[in-house]
């Protein structure tokens, strides 16, 4: 089976990696000739722990290949995956150009039957627009005079929704051995060609979910909120924390053993970022607006998060004590969104360092894979080439992500390098008790 991947971002690349390496001919499509060419020379545009090693495995087995002619990709194969960006309007609502513009492209290439598989977050109801715009621009393309009809005898397409549950840095797992398999449809035809191609994992028993267009889409939105909603909630509760006098890390621990709550997402910091998560809550808020509904607790859930960034910056100016910020040097360890990634899109990190930059502060950063992104966006601050190097002559040390080589710092040779002994770890890395014992004036956050 020959399948075309429209869109080489974060989604489009795993996705398509990982289905060559189930055995299926795919090629990749993307209208950025550069991102191409970068891919054909054996290079990837993002960091994703195990994706270029199987990029080049299935590359080098010329059953993943690269290009820039979408309608050589369409005409070619059977099954088409829609994977581009959908990126927030100004009023928080999805932004589905791409998306059109992709499915109006595959209306004028059609040459067979083919199943077109929505891989994006989109809001409910689009899977049916782009059956609309595909049908639309296939019939003004081929002077047909009746329209397409996947109901009907002689169709030439069926629409899926097919949505993404990937984590940034853990993807490829994910991909291979997700929660479920989430399918909407409306064709039979349809759905036994998306189970054949998903069919290694259903040999190994991953769950599939066979629904309608509409619950599929819903059901990528809700997970996203929920979880969002739980990150902001155990934020909430460590807030409360640091005020009463209570352990937020016991407290989750103990809403952990609950078995209807369970543990995951259960970690107190800074606030959710990243590409899904900020963009998916005002989608759905937005779609809830459209159909005159008061979401109020995503409504809260928005505003906690943004206020979060707010609480972290309130944190240091505490910490260093001296009532402003400005003119003082903050040593900040991590800048993406969360460990294992280079993505930086809306994360607390660089949220929290545009506030201490506005309180006239001077910022020291250290990153193992985002710096090179945050300098497009920030190219004044001072990269360090380590974590010592970085908090040399800083008033307080920040950690804003959770990377596993920020937990084992020595801390001894941090205190000698800090001009004040000053930690704020928003991400509850270190004990406070042990960090105090060494000399330190420890901050972290519902831990107080």
């Amino acid at each position: 089976m020959q399948i075309a991947i429209i869109g080489t971002g974060y989604v489009g690349l795993v996705t398509g990696t990982c289905l060559a390496d189930f055995g299926l001919q795919v090629t990749c499509v993307d209208k950025d000739d550069n991102k191409i060419k970068l891919l054909n020379s054996g290079r990837v545009p993002i960091y994703e722990p195990g994706l270029e090693n199987l990029i080049y495995k299935n590359v080098s087995a010329g059953r993943l290949s690269f290009s820039a002619n979408l309608k050589q990709a369409v005409q070619q194969s059977q099954v088409i995956f829609i994977a581009v960006g959908t990126p927030s309007n100004d009023d928080g609502s999805a932004d589905l150009c791409q998306v059109e513009e992709v499915a109006a492209e595959i209306g004028r290439y059609l040459n067979d039957y083919k199943v077109i598989v929505n891989k994006c977050t989109v809001p409910i109801g689009t899977a049916r627009k782009i059956k609309e715009i595909v049908e639309k621009s296939h019939c003004e393309n081929s002077c047909c005079l009746e329209p397409l009809s996947s109901g009907s005898k002689t169709f030439s397409f069926d629409i899926i929704s097919n949505p993404e549950f990937l984590r940034e840095g853990s993807a490829v797992f994910d991909f291979t051995h997700p929660d479920k398999i989430v399918i909407g449809y409306e064709s039979e035809k349809a759905r036994k060609i998306m189970q054949e191609i998903y069919r290694p994992l259903y040999l190994l028993d991953s769950p599939f979910l066979l629904t309608t267009l509409e619950t599929a889409e819903m059901i990528k939105y809700a997970c996203n909120a929920f979880l969002a909603t739980k990150i902001t909630f155990i934020n909430e509760i460590a807030n409360l924390c640091d005020l009463v006098g209570a352990d937020v890390h016991q407290v989750a621990k103990g809403m952990g053993m609950d078995g209807r709550i369970s543990p995951k997402f259960l970690h107190p910091g800074p606030g959710y970022g990243g590409s899904c998560f900020p963009k998916d809550t005002r989608a759905l808020n937005a779609t809830a607006r459209k159909y005159d509904y008061d979401f109020k607790l995503l409504h809260a859930v928005i505003d906690a998060n943004l206020q979060q960034r707010q609480i972290a910056v309130e944190k240091i100016e505490k910490a260093v004590g001296t009532g402003t910020l400005k003119d003082k040097t903050i040593a900040v360890l991590g800048l993406a969104f969360k460990q294992n990634t280079d993505d930086i899109r809306e994360s607390p990190a660089l949220d929290i360092i545009k506030i201490l930059l506005q309180k006239g502060a001077k910022i020291r950063c250290y990153d193992p894979m985002a710096m090179e992104n945050t300098r497009k966006l920030f190219p004044e601050l001072f990269y360090g080439q380590d974590e010592y190097e970085t908090v040399r002559g800083s008033d307080a040390l920040v950690i804003l992500t959770e990377w596993n080589q920020f937990r084992n710092l020595n801390l001894t040779r941090i205190k000698k390098l800090l001009k004040e002994p000053i930690i704020v770890d928003m991400r509850n890395l270190y004990d406070p008790e042990k960090v105090k014992k060494l000399g330190f004036r420890y901050t972290g956050i519902g831990r107080n």
